[in-house]
C-alpha cells in the first residue's frame, strides 16, 4: 500500500494508541499524523513519557492541534472506556516486555499482557470500535518465558474476541514482530552505552540469534495490516537474523573510534543465557504455517486453515531464514542512523 492510499485511509480518523509512549507507540503515533487523522490519542501510564513526547511532537511540529495525552493503565478499565469514547481505530502496544523481569513479576505481567489485553478488546466492542491491531512478539511462538506466554494469550484473545464479538463491527488482528533495532531498552543502546564507558560488552551467548527489524519496518507493517485486515489475521514481517556476537563486534568496530576508544581495547563478556531466554526465536509453529500465506513482504497467518492464496508457506524454508553478514549489519544500522 503507497503512501497516497495510506493518507486516504487515515484522513479524518480517530486514533487511540495505547502504549503510545514506548518506541513503537511513539513511532506509531508520529506517522499516523502524516496522514491527517481527526485526532491521536496518546495512552499511557507513563507521566513523564507523555511529557517529553508531548513536547517533541511540538518542536517537531507534528500536527501538534490533533493529539491528546491521557495517563492511565490498561489494567483499568473504566479509565479505557473514557479514552476509547468516539474511536475508530485502536493500535495496542502497551505490554511489559523485558523478559527477566516478567519472569520476576509474572503476576504483573499477567495484569498488564493479558488482563490488559482483555479490557482493550472489551471497550473496543462495547464501543463499537472499526478496528483494533495487537502488536505482538516472535517471543509468543513456541514461548519458554512468562513475557512469551502472555503475549501469546494476548494474541489468541485479540483473534478469538473475533468470534466472541457477536454482531459487533470491530475487527481483530495482531502483528508479530522481532526485535526492533535501537528501540527503548534493546541490545543497540545497551551495547552503544557499555561502548562509551570503555567496555565490556556483556553477551548472553556467542551462539544466540534474532530476528531483527527497524523501527520504521515495523511501524509499516503495523499501518499496512489495518488497512489490508479482515479479522483474524497475525501479520508477520518477513526479517533477517542476525547473530547477537556479529552485532556485537560490528558495534565496537563502528562506535568504539566515536567515544575515543580503540576497538581492540574493548572486550566482550559472556554472562550465560537469562531466565526466560530462547538461543534461537522463531516466526511461526509448524501448525500456524498450515493457516498461512507468504506474500512480497510478510507472511499472513489466517484463523481457518488456508488451501490457496499467494504462496502457502513452507516451515522448513522459514527454519534457513536469511543471516545478515557483518557488512550487511553495518549498513542496517547506518540506514537507520544508528552509531
Amino acid at each position: 500500500m503507497n503512501d497516497k492510499e495510506l493518507r486516504s485511509f487515515f484522513k479524518g480518523k480517530r486514533i487511540l494508541v495505547t502504549g503510545g509512549t514506548g518506541s513503537v507507540g511513539s513511532e506509531i503515533v508520529k506517522q499516523i499524523l502524516e496522514y491527517n487523522p481527526d485526532v491521536v490519542r496518546i495512552f499511557d501510564n507513563d507521566e513523564t513519557g507523555l511529557f517529553n513526547l508531548k513536547e517533541e511532537l511540538k518542536n517537531l511540529k507534528k500536527s501538534y492541534n490533533k493529539t491528546r495525552y491521557l495517563l492511565g493503565d490498561v489494567r483499568d478499565i473504566d479509565r479505557l472506556r473514557w479514552a476509547v469514547r468516539n474511536i475508530d481505530i485502536i493500535f495496542h502496544a502497551a505490554a511489559l516486555k523485558h523478559v527477566p523481569l516478567c519472569e520476576n513479576n509474572p503476576f504483573d505481567a499477567v495484569k498488564t499482557n493479558v488482563i490488559g489485553t482483555q479490557n482493550v478488546i472489551e471497550v473496543a466492542m462495547e464501543m463499537g470500535l472499526e478496528r483494533m491491531v495487537t502488536i505482538s512478539t516472535d517471543k509468543a511462538v513456541n514461548p519458554v518465558n512468562v513475557m512469551g506466554a502472555t503475549k501469546l494469550l494476548a494474541e489468541r484473545l485479540t483473534i478469538s474476541a473475533n468470534l466472541y464479538k457477536g454482531d459487533e463491527p470491530t475487527l481483530f488482528s495482531c502483528v508479530r514482530f522481532g526485535n526492533v533495532l535501537d528501540s527503548r531498552g534493546s541490545v543497540i543502546p545497551i551495547f552503544r552505552e557499555q561502548i562509551k564507558k570503555g567496555g565490556p560488552l556483556t553477551l548472553t551467548d556467542r551462539e544466540m540469534t534474532r530476528f531483527v527489524m527497524s523501527l520504521s519496518q515495523a511501524v509499516e507493517l503495523v499501518l499496512k495490516a489495518t488497512t489490508t485486515m479482515d479479522g483474524g489475521e497475525i501479520f508477520i514481517l518477513k526479517m533477517p537474523r542476525i547473530n547477537i556476537a556479529d552485532l556485537a563486534e560490528v558495534m565496537i568496530e563502528t562506535t568504539s573510534p566515536l567515544y575515543g576508544h580503540d576497538p581492540s581495547s574493548i572486550k566482550i563478556t559472556n554472562l550465560g543465557i537469562r531466565d526466560g531466554e530462547k538461543m534461537h526465536e522463531e516466526l511461526i509453529t509448524k501448525e500456524e504455517a498450515s493457516n498461512a500465506i507468504e506474500t512480497e513482504s510478510m507472511y499472513i497467518i489466517h484463523q481457518k486453515s488456508v488451501t490457496k492464496g499467494p504462496k502457502l508457506i513452507d516451515i522448513e524454508t522459514l527454519k534457513n531464514s536469511k543471516f545478515l553478514d557483518k557488512s550487511e549489519i553495518k549498513n542496517i544500522i547506518f540506514k537507520a542512523g544508528k552509531k
